[in-house]
Formats: structure tokens, C-alpha cells, sequence
């Protein structure tokens, strides 16, 4: 919900969005929402792409707001209330949204794979608690970064810090995820003799 997700300003109903139907499935399975996934494009005329489900939940919604979360959040969202023996859940599912992994050879040096584990937002605020957050928790102070416009925050963390925090991400291989990225992130470890928890 604090990435694809939306609290309508009823004070009611709760909107997620996502061109990953995967992650519409797995936000159901966890809500246990039996609610019909509609598609809709991102202007007139465009390819249908995005999937969405709305319902109403009352208690589901106040108990988000209590967490930090607000309707029109994008911009605005600040710390989060998140207990500790979820923050890395939280992290997870705010990943499979709006995070990015990469990996390459840098030319610079023979041999040398670099890979990135990176989350963004728009909120400068939200972006600043989360590196606070995820260096008490692993000691990886990872690197934000700006972009031009201004309107756009990006945590990254290179290698040896990526791969504390993945470890951490993935410490349970039967916790919900986006496999599509859990299975990039295990190609890549795979080049340099790493791995993914697998008990």
C-alpha cells in the first residue's frame, strides 16, 4: 500500500494499482480479497495495462492511517509505524513496487561485477526515515540520491550493502514476493558465487 496502493479520501475504500498482476494476486491471497481485478490504461486510446482492484475495509483503513499512511500520499508520505518484526515484510512489498535491481561488469576493473539493490519515492521525508530505518537493521548506510527535477528521491545500495539487505529481504523463501524479481536478484548472485536463503 505505500507504493501501488491508495487510500481513497472517503474514508473507506482502498485502490491498488499495478502493471504486475502477480502482485494483484498477492495482495489478495494476503487481504483474502474476493473483489473482481480491473484493467484500464493510462490515457484515452492506450493498450490496457494496469490492473486494479478496489474495496471498502473501514478498520483496515483507519489502522493504515495510524501507520503513517495518508490518502494523496505520493508526495507527502513521512515516517511509517512499522513494528520491527515486519519492517523487512514492509521492505519486501515496497520493493516488488517501486524498486529496482541491476546488475553489470564495470569496465574499469577486470572482472568485476557490480550489482544495486535500489527504492524510490517522491517524498525526500519517507526516503530519509527508510535509509535510517534500514541502517539500524543491517548497517548498511546505502547512498540517496536526487533526481534533476527535484521530485524524485532514489536509495541505492551497492554490493556488499545490497547483499546485507537482500539477505535480510529473503530470510524466508515462503514469504510473499514478486518472483519475477526475486529471480533476477538470484541470477545475479548466482555470477559471483551468492545465494538467496533457501532453508
Amino acid at each position: 500500500m505505500a507504493s501501488d496502493g491508495c487510500l481513497s479520501p472517503d474514508g473507506l475504500h482502498l485502490i491498488f494499482v499495478s502493471k504486475e498482476l502477480e502482485q494483484i494476486e498477492n495482495l489478495m491471497k494476503c487481504l483474502d480479497l474476493h473483489v473482481k481485478i480491473g484493467k484500464f490504461s493510462s490515457g484515452s486510446g492506450l493498450p490496457k495495462k494496469y490492473y486494479r482492484v478496489q474495496w471498502g475495509d473501514v478498520f483496515l483503513y483507519r489502522y493504515l492511517l495510524t501507520t503513517g499512511l495518508t490518502p494523496n500520499k505520493s508526495l507527502t508520505m513521512g515516517k511509517l509505524d512499522i513494528p520491527q518484526e515486519y519492517f523487512f515484510d514492509f521492505l519486501r512489498g515496497l520493493y516488488d513496487g517501486d524498486g529496482c535491481f541491476y546488475s553489470y561488469y564495470d569496465p574499469r576493473w577486470k572482472s568485476s561485477f557490480m550489482y544495486y539493490f535500489t527504492v524510490g519515492s517522491g517524498s525526500e521525508i519517507f526516503i530519509n526515515w527508510l535509509q535510517e530505518s534500514i541502517e539500524k537493521f543491517t548497517s548498511s548506510k546505502g547512498h540517496i540520491t536526487r533526481a534533476a527535477s527535484g521530485r524524485f528521491f532514489q536509495i541505492r545500495y551497492a554490493k556488499k550493502e545490497s547483499h546485507s539487505v537482500l539477505q535480510k529481504l529473503y530470510a524466508d523463501p515462503k514469504a510473499t514476493h514478486l518472483k519475477r524479481k526475486k529471480l533476477k536478484i538470484a541470477k545475479a548472485l548466482r555470477i559471483v558465487n551468492e545465494s538467496l536463503p533457501i532453508h
